[in-house]
């Protein structure tokens, strides 16, 4: 298989007329299609809980960008086990094809560049700049990670040894629970989440409750794809509620999270205890921000 080398997606210009005609087009379809009921997407399934809460323009509140369901406690075991039996396929799956997969969702991307970025200018406040380089630090994730990805596939370098035959080969780990932060919901959110289905493994993505219809639009778009059921698996709700019962699951096999400190910090002591059942060390990655101070200026 081979990929052209790597190279970042040009973020688009808005100083150009058209440019600046097709993202206002974008973001009237975009409003065309808010205040809509979204499913949980388990194992394929599109699953309604019966309670659900909704997101909203930060800019406007009055205006719901999406409906969205709260997925109760009881559920994690539903969810995990959904996600556990597509590994045991996915796992097994050719790593080029995982591969012409996530390229799949690259494209994707690029072609809805435009109304992704506009989703995230109306449900978490973006600009126009900063939502288009949002999509396409996406887009560059995808492309980065497959290409890692066919970097690993291969025989591995070692240093021979008189005697010895050994040999170097990555696996897969098992059922990832993703949880990304509102601040950069599509492309923290795809970074982590194709890093981890590239590589062999399974996906729950629990965005943020301030930031679900973004990765709702990622679900949809693993779904048009043809990335089989269960590979990548969409759940929306609290995380005291359904954010703690997937990492503490015993077949919860990582976590990777950005967010506040304190947050990771729980997910760290939550996941280092073992529970009934768990078989191995869990590994948590996390990304904890909070260092950075913001000055006003009196004529802002």
């Amino acid at each position: 298989m081979n990929l052209p080398p790597f190279k970042n997606l040009e973020l688009t210009d808005f100083s150009q007329p058209d440019n600046r005609k097709a993202m206002e087009q974008a973001l009237a379809g975009v409003r065309s299609k808010l205040g809509r009921e979204h499913a949980l997407v388990i194992g394929g399934k599109h699953i309604k809980t019966g309670k659900t809460f909704e997101s909203y323009n930060p800019s406007k509140k009055s205006e719901v960008v999406g409906v969205f369901q709260e997925a109760p406690t009881e559920m994690a075991d539903s969810i995990i086990a959904a996600a556990e039996e597509a590994f045991r396929g996915w796992s097994r799956t050719d790593p080029e094809k995982r591969i012409e997969y996530v390229v799949a969702v690259a494209d994707k991307m690029r072609r809805q560049r435009l109304e992704l970025a506009a989703w995230m200018v109306l449900e978490v406040g973006k600009s126009w700049v900063e939502a288009d380089a949002d999509v396409a630090e996406a887009v560059d994730f995808c492309e980065f990670y497959a290409r890692e990805m066919l970097r690993l596939s291969q025989p591995q370098p070692l240093v021979d040894w008189p005697g010895e035959e050994n040999d170097l080969v990555y696996i897969p780990l098992g059922v990832g629970v993703i949880i990304p932060p509102w601040n950069f919901p599509l492309a923290i959110l795809t970074g982590m989440t194709m890093a981890a289905v590239v590589s062999g493994n399974t996906a729950v993505i629990k965005p943020s409750s301030d930031s679900p219809a973004i990765a709702a639009q990622l679900m949809r778009i693993c779904e048009a794809v043809g990335l089989p059921p269960g590979v990548v698996n969409f759940v929306t709700g609290g995380g005291p509620e359904i954010g703690e019962p997937l990492v503490v699951h015993p077949r919860t096999r990582f976590i990777a999270f950005t967010g506040s400190m304190n947050v990771g910090l729980r997910i760290n002591e939550l996941a280092a205890k073992p529970q009934p059942g768990q078989i191995w060390i869990k590994r948590v990655i996390a990304e904890m921000g909070g260092k950075d101070s913001i000055i006003v200026d009196s004529d802002t």
